[in-house]
Protein backbone atom coordinates (compact mmCIF):
# COMPACT_ATOMS: atom_id res chain seq x y z
CA UNK A 1 0.00 0.00 0.00
CA UNK A 2 1.02 3.42 -0.80
CA UNK A 3 -0.72 6.81 0.06
CA UNK A 4 1.49 8.76 -2.44
CA UNK A 5 -1.02 9.23 -5.35
CA UNK A 6 -2.20 11.94 -8.19
CA UNK A 7 -5.14 13.60 -6.60
CA UNK A 8 -7.77 12.97 -9.24
CA UNK A 9 -6.23 9.94 -9.89
CA UNK A 10 -8.72 6.84 -10.52
CA UNK A 11 -7.57 4.94 -7.64
CA UNK A 12 -10.14 1.76 -7.65
CA UNK A 13 -13.22 0.43 -9.08
CA UNK A 14 -16.49 -1.54 -7.07
CA UNK A 15 -19.71 -3.47 -8.01
CA UNK A 16 -22.16 -2.24 -5.65
CA UNK A 17 -24.18 -5.25 -6.04
CA UNK A 18 -27.01 -6.59 -4.17
CA UNK A 19 -26.02 -10.53 -3.10
CA UNK A 20 -22.39 -11.16 -2.16
CA UNK A 21 -22.61 -14.46 -3.17
CA UNK A 22 -24.27 -14.51 -6.56
CA UNK A 23 -22.08 -11.59 -7.68
CA UNK A 24 -19.00 -14.02 -6.53
CA UNK A 25 -20.18 -16.77 -8.41
CA UNK A 26 -20.99 -14.53 -11.85
CA UNK A 27 -17.61 -12.66 -11.77
CA UNK A 28 -15.63 -15.68 -11.31
CA UNK A 29 -16.95 -17.76 -14.17
CA UNK A 30 -16.85 -14.35 -16.73
CA UNK A 31 -13.53 -13.15 -15.38
CA UNK A 32 -11.52 -15.97 -13.67
CA UNK A 33 -12.13 -13.65 -10.38
CA UNK A 34 -11.22 -14.93 -6.72
CA UNK A 35 -11.82 -13.29 -3.75
CA UNK A 36 -10.41 -12.57 -0.12
CA UNK A 37 -12.34 -10.77 2.51
CA UNK A 38 -11.95 -6.77 2.95
CA UNK A 39 -12.17 -6.44 6.19
CA UNK A 40 -15.00 -4.17 6.18
CA UNK A 41 -17.31 -7.41 7.21
CA UNK A 42 -19.23 -9.84 5.02
CA UNK A 43 -21.34 -6.98 3.04
CA UNK A 44 -17.52 -6.27 1.43
CA UNK A 45 -14.80 -8.34 -0.72
CA UNK A 46 -11.74 -7.74 -2.90
CA UNK A 47 -11.59 -9.64 -6.30
CA UNK A 48 -8.53 -11.34 -7.25
CA UNK A 49 -6.87 -12.24 -10.76
CA UNK A 50 -3.64 -14.27 -10.61
CA UNK A 51 -3.46 -13.39 -6.74
CA UNK A 52 -3.75 -9.54 -7.53
CA UNK A 53 -6.38 -7.02 -6.29
CA UNK A 54 -8.74 -5.86 -9.50
CA UNK A 55 -11.77 -4.64 -7.65
CA UNK A 56 -14.39 -4.59 -4.74
CA UNK A 57 -17.57 -6.18 -4.31
CA UNK A 58 -20.13 -4.57 -1.83
CA UNK A 59 -23.50 -6.24 -1.30
CA UNK A 60 -25.01 -2.37 -0.50
CA UNK A 61 -27.18 -1.64 -3.17
CA UNK A 62 -30.56 -3.18 -1.52
CA UNK A 63 -29.74 -0.98 1.83
CA UNK A 64 -28.51 2.45 0.24
CA UNK A 65 -30.85 2.13 -2.10
CA UNK A 66 -29.15 2.65 -5.01
CA UNK A 67 -28.82 0.83 -8.67
CA UNK A 68 -26.38 -2.08 -9.01
CA UNK A 69 -23.77 -0.47 -10.63
CA UNK A 70 -19.84 -0.25 -11.39
CA UNK A 71 -18.50 2.93 -9.79
CA UNK A 72 -14.97 4.17 -9.99
CA UNK A 73 -13.33 5.88 -6.87
CA UNK A 74 -10.70 8.67 -7.35
CA UNK A 75 -8.03 10.03 -5.04
CA UNK A 76 -8.75 13.17 -3.20
CA UNK A 77 -6.45 15.27 -0.85
CA UNK A 78 -9.52 16.36 1.09
CA UNK A 79 -12.90 14.24 0.81
CA UNK A 80 -14.70 17.03 2.96
CA UNK A 81 -13.26 19.70 0.49
CA UNK A 82 -14.14 17.63 -2.92
CA UNK A 83 -17.30 16.85 -1.37
CA UNK A 84 -17.91 21.20 -1.22
CA UNK A 85 -16.83 21.20 -4.79
CA UNK A 86 -19.55 18.51 -6.23
CA UNK A 87 -22.58 20.21 -4.56
CA UNK A 88 -21.22 23.77 -5.22
CA UNK A 89 -21.31 22.87 -9.30
CA UNK A 90 -24.53 21.34 -9.02
CA UNK A 91 -23.97 17.59 -8.68
CA UNK A 92 -25.54 15.00 -5.23
CA UNK A 93 -23.21 13.32 -2.56
CA UNK A 94 -25.21 10.30 -1.72
CA UNK A 95 -23.83 8.49 0.75
CA UNK A 96 -20.86 10.13 2.99
CA UNK A 97 -18.33 11.41 3.84
CA UNK A 98 -17.69 8.10 6.05
CA UNK A 99 -15.02 6.83 7.60
CA UNK A 100 -13.20 3.43 7.08
CA UNK A 101 -10.22 1.77 8.64
CA UNK A 102 -7.52 3.29 5.92
CA UNK A 103 -9.51 6.36 4.87
CA UNK A 104 -12.50 8.12 3.59
CA UNK A 105 -15.25 7.64 0.90
CA UNK A 106 -18.30 9.14 -0.31
CA UNK A 107 -20.52 8.48 -3.25
CA UNK A 108 -21.63 10.98 -5.80
CA UNK A 109 -23.63 11.88 -8.61
CA UNK A 110 -22.72 14.52 -11.22
CA UNK A 111 -24.56 16.85 -12.60
CA UNK A 112 -25.84 14.61 -15.15
CA UNK A 113 -26.61 11.56 -13.07
CA UNK A 114 -23.14 9.42 -13.37
CA UNK A 115 -22.47 7.94 -10.40
CA UNK A 116 -18.73 8.15 -8.92
CA UNK A 117 -16.86 8.08 -5.37
CA UNK A 118 -14.20 9.81 -4.05
CA UNK A 119 -11.39 8.61 -1.35
CA UNK A 120 -9.19 10.13 0.72
CA UNK A 121 -7.04 7.98 2.44
CA UNK A 122 -4.02 5.02 1.52
CA UNK A 123 -4.70 3.54 -2.03
CA UNK A 124 -2.73 0.68 -3.67
CA UNK A 125 0.52 1.68 -5.64
CA UNK A 126 -0.17 -1.92 -7.54
CA UNK A 127 -3.34 -1.22 -8.82
CA UNK A 128 -3.06 1.69 -11.95
CA UNK A 129 -5.78 1.57 -14.49
CA UNK A 130 -4.90 0.17 -17.57
CA UNK A 131 -1.81 -2.07 -16.24
CA UNK A 132 -1.64 -5.33 -14.34
CA UNK A 133 -4.40 -6.46 -12.35
CA UNK A 134 -6.84 -2.92 -12.89
CA UNK A 135 -9.73 -2.30 -15.37
CA UNK A 136 -8.21 -1.73 -18.82
CA UNK A 137 -9.55 1.86 -18.60
CA UNK A 138 -12.82 3.75 -17.83
CA UNK A 139 -14.97 5.45 -19.69
CA UNK A 140 -17.88 8.06 -18.90
CA UNK A 141 -20.36 8.26 -21.58
CA UNK A 142 -22.07 11.54 -20.41
CA UNK A 143 -24.59 13.87 -21.80
CA UNK A 144 -21.83 16.72 -23.10
CA UNK A 145 -17.98 16.33 -23.20
CA UNK A 146 -17.18 19.75 -22.70
CA UNK A 147 -19.82 20.17 -19.99
CA UNK A 148 -18.17 16.94 -18.09
CA UNK A 149 -14.69 17.84 -18.69
CA UNK A 150 -15.20 20.84 -17.06
CA UNK A 151 -16.86 19.60 -13.91
CA UNK A 152 -14.35 16.78 -12.98
CA UNK A 153 -11.42 19.13 -13.73
CA UNK A 154 -12.92 21.37 -11.26
CA UNK A 155 -13.88 19.09 -8.92
CA UNK A 156 -10.52 16.57 -8.81
CA UNK A 157 -7.80 18.80 -9.97
CA UNK A 158 -7.74 17.64 -13.69
CA UNK A 159 -6.18 20.18 -16.55
CA UNK A 160 -4.61 20.32 -19.75
CA UNK A 161 -0.85 19.74 -17.84
CA UNK A 162 -0.34 18.41 -14.03
CA UNK A 163 2.66 17.71 -12.56
CA UNK A 164 1.88 14.45 -11.55
CA UNK A 165 1.46 13.39 -15.29
CA UNK A 166 -2.08 13.78 -15.94
CA UNK A 167 -3.00 15.43 -19.21
CA UNK A 168 -6.43 16.16 -20.13
CA UNK A 169 -6.91 16.55 -23.88
CA UNK A 170 -9.79 17.08 -26.19
CA UNK A 171 -10.06 15.34 -29.46
CA UNK A 172 -12.98 16.06 -31.95
CA UNK A 173 -15.74 14.65 -30.12
CA UNK A 174 -14.16 13.21 -26.86
CA UNK A 175 -12.17 13.62 -24.16
CA UNK A 176 -8.75 11.64 -23.12
CA UNK A 177 -7.16 11.18 -19.55
CA UNK A 178 -3.75 10.04 -19.70
CA UNK A 179 -1.21 9.38 -16.93
CA UNK A 180 1.59 9.57 -18.62
CA UNK A 181 1.12 7.85 -21.99
CA UNK A 182 -1.21 5.86 -20.42
CA UNK A 183 -4.79 6.28 -21.58
CA UNK A 184 -6.81 5.58 -18.30
CA UNK A 185 -10.46 7.49 -18.78
CA UNK A 186 -11.99 8.26 -22.15
CA UNK A 187 -15.41 11.01 -22.00
CA UNK A 188 -17.61 10.89 -24.76
CA UNK A 189 -20.83 12.56 -24.97
CA UNK A 190 -24.09 11.76 -26.20
CA UNK A 191 -26.13 10.16 -23.27
CA UNK A 192 -29.70 10.70 -22.45
CA UNK A 193 -30.99 11.41 -19.07
CA UNK A 194 -34.21 10.70 -19.33
CA UNK A 195 -33.76 7.36 -21.35
CA UNK A 196 -35.14 4.26 -19.71
CA UNK A 197 -32.27 2.61 -21.59
CA UNK A 198 -29.14 1.71 -19.17
CA UNK A 199 -26.65 1.55 -22.17
CA UNK A 200 -27.74 5.16 -23.09
CA UNK A 201 -27.75 7.07 -19.97
CA UNK A 202 -25.54 9.09 -18.56
CA UNK A 203 -22.68 6.74 -16.58
CA UNK A 204 -19.31 5.37 -15.62
CA UNK A 205 -18.24 2.30 -17.52
CA UNK A 206 -15.49 0.01 -16.60
CA UNK A 207 -13.63 -2.31 -19.48
CA UNK A 208 -11.73 -5.48 -18.40
CA UNK A 209 -8.89 -7.48 -20.08
CA UNK A 210 -9.89 -10.79 -20.81
CA UNK A 211 -8.06 -13.96 -22.57
CA UNK A 212 -11.14 -14.21 -25.10
CA UNK A 213 -13.67 -12.87 -25.03
CA UNK A 214 -15.82 -15.32 -26.68
CA UNK A 215 -15.36 -17.50 -23.64
CA UNK A 216 -16.75 -14.46 -21.31
CA UNK A 217 -19.74 -14.13 -23.17
CA UNK A 218 -20.43 -17.30 -23.21
CA UNK A 219 -19.88 -17.96 -19.32
CA UNK A 220 -21.91 -14.22 -18.71
CA UNK A 221 -24.64 -15.88 -20.99
CA UNK A 222 -24.47 -19.27 -19.21
CA UNK A 223 -24.88 -17.68 -15.58
CA UNK A 224 -27.65 -15.49 -16.05
CA UNK A 225 -26.18 -12.39 -17.85
CA UNK A 226 -26.70 -10.64 -21.33
CA UNK A 227 -24.32 -9.77 -24.36
CA UNK A 228 -25.80 -6.16 -24.58
CA UNK A 229 -23.30 -5.00 -27.87
CA UNK A 230 -22.93 -6.32 -30.54
CA UNK A 231 -26.04 -7.86 -30.62
CA UNK A 232 -24.42 -11.47 -31.81
CA UNK A 233 -21.29 -13.24 -30.57
CA UNK A 234 -18.67 -14.23 -32.73
CA UNK A 235 -15.55 -16.35 -32.19
CA UNK A 236 -13.53 -13.31 -33.15
CA UNK A 237 -15.11 -10.83 -31.13
CA UNK A 238 -12.51 -8.28 -29.87
CA UNK A 239 -14.94 -6.21 -27.53
CA UNK A 240 -18.63 -7.23 -25.92
CA UNK A 241 -20.72 -4.92 -23.64
CA UNK A 242 -22.48 -7.37 -20.91
CA UNK A 243 -25.08 -7.07 -18.25
CA UNK A 244 -24.78 -8.96 -14.73
CA UNK A 245 -28.09 -11.02 -13.38
CA UNK A 246 -28.53 -7.41 -11.25
CA UNK A 247 -28.21 -5.24 -14.28
CA UNK A 248 -24.68 -4.09 -14.05
CA UNK A 249 -23.16 -3.24 -17.27
CA UNK A 250 -19.36 -3.26 -17.94
CA UNK A 251 -17.10 -4.61 -21.32
CA UNK A 252 -14.59 -7.32 -21.81
CA UNK A 253 -11.94 -6.57 -24.24
CA UNK A 254 -9.13 -8.58 -25.68
CA UNK A 255 -7.67 -5.17 -26.92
Amino acid sequence: MDSRTVAGAPCWVTLLSREMSASQAFYGDVLGWTYRSAGLGDDFCVALSDGLPVAGIGALASSLQVAVSWTPYFAVSDVDEAAARIRERGATVAVGPLAFHSGRAALATDPDGAAFGIWEGVVRSDWTVGRGSAPAWLELRTRNTADAARFYSQVLGWAPETEGGFTLVHEEDHAVLRQDDQVVAKIRGGGVRATPDPQIRPRWHVYYRVPEVSTSVSAALNGGGALVSPPNASPTLREATLRDPDGALFTVTSG
